[in-house]
């Protein structure tokens, strides 16, 4: 996915067919110097879509935010990306993903990207749809049940990164092998979720915006249906599911003030008693601060008390005492009248309608006439002013 401004944003990777890479984290001050301290080397370089990583310019090397350098790569070779972050904040992005840096080391940073390391990738990157599209023919061959999402070369073209879906455990040790002969590479398979596959294909959501993972979104937290009950909506999975074909991620954005809303409601287990019924819950409504009950013995009452009512018919109903109906807890609305002044005649309801032209003309054609006759009388005149006049 791109960001539609065609490379020229801050995020955007070498090439377009890259998009705009996730990044959790923006430093806004990265064109202010920092202090020297002793993480004043440390880097973080982003690559394709959400992958990123850590490393340590140990030459101490002149870079800066934005430089496209290359790094030491995955067991061998070398891969290419951009400096997203430098310093201290790097170090707090390192502490916040609980990366012990003793057990796995950070790789170096070699130098800054040359012209050449760049040609080399935009060539890595160019080959990635067409392989992709053979790769999923071969899987069809050997009748894997797995799915290929993406895949990934590394900077140096020497490696390729294959991300698939699987419900269950595949072996595909002859598929690598085959890979490694059709495309001459050292190949890497790379099991990932249904939500990661989501946010590297991307797309748009209902809400008709680009995809949160694909986008912004860097961590993916587990959805559950709650969060929708909390919220007052209905658990119809068409609705509340994402690309991905789980809940959608976004049913959590809001669900924090959902839940503290709802802790100045009562339980919704409990049911009214007046002597007209007993009032038993049907739903809620958070913003106007709203609960809806119905009365089984007259199915045609609808009754809406607000949250304080329903609290003083509770306490009401613990002492023993039943109150006659519910009429005396509910809030009556005020009707606001609302005056309208016709200003420029725009309640007229014939004021689109078309005029028949035939009629206005009839009605302008005497005055045109009796013009006509005055103007062609004066122009009589004024010939026979101008005539000259014969010799005697």
């Amino acid at each position: 996915m791109s960001c539609g401004s065609g490379g020229g944003c801050d995020t955007c990777e070498v090439s377009e067919s890259r998009g705009c890479g996730v990044s959790s984290v923006f430093d806004w001050l990265y064109q202010i110097d920092g202090p020297k301290t002793d993480n004043s080397n440390l880097i973080e370089v982003q690559f394709k879509g959400d992958r990123k990583d850590f490393y340590t310019n140990t030459e101490n090397l002149d870079i800066k935010h934005g430089d496209m350098v290359a790094v030491q790569g995955d067991k061998s070779g070398h891969d290419i990306g951009k400096i997203t972050m430098i310093g201290e904040l790097v170090a707090l992005q390192i502490t916040r993903k609980n990366r012990n840096t003793e057990k796995d080391p950070l790789k170096k940073l070699y130098r800054l990207a040359s012209e050449t390391d760049i040609e080399k990738q935009k060539g890595a990157i160019e080959r990635e749809d067409g392989i992709l599209e053979k790769a999923k023919r071969i899987i069809e061959d050997y009748k894997l049940e797995m799915k290929l999402a993406d895949v990934e070369f590394q900077g140096d073209n020497s490696k390729a990164t294959f991300y698939y879906t699987a419900d269950k455990r595949v072996d595909f040790r002859e598929l690598i092998r085959e890979y490694s002969r059709q495309f001459g590479v050292r190949v890497e398979m790379r099991q990932i979720g249904v939500r990661q596959e989501a946010a590297k294909i991307g797309g748009i959501g209902s809400c008709g915006r680009e995809l949160c993972c694909s986008t912004w979104m860097s961590e993916f937290p587990s959805v559950s249906t709650s969060a929708a009950r909390y919220q007052q909506l209905s658990i119809n999975p068409q609705k509340i599911s994402g690309q991905c074909g789980r809940l959608k991620c976004c049913l959590n954005f809001e669900l924090d003030g959902y839940v503290e809303a709802l802790k100045d409601f009562p339980s919704n287990k409990v049911q009214l008693k007046t002597k007209k019924g007993t009032g038993k819950f049907v739903k809620i409504d958070v913003f106007k601060r709203l609960m809806f009950y119905y009365n089984p013995e007259s199915p045609g009452d609808f009754i809406e008390l607000p949250v304080d009512g329903v609290k003083q018919l509770i306490e009401l109903n613990k002492k023993g005492d039943i109150p006659v109906s519910f009429d005396e807890f509910t809030v009556e609305e005020e009707v606001v009248e609302v005056s309208f002044e016709d200003a420029m005649g725009q309640d007229n309801i014939n004021r689109f309608d078309k005029k028949n032209p035939k009629k206005s003309k009839k009605r302008k054609r005497p005055e045109r006439r009796e013009n006509y006759k005055k103007n062609k009388a004066k122009a009589q005149q004024r010939r026979q002013e101008n005539k000259p006049k014969k010799n005697a």
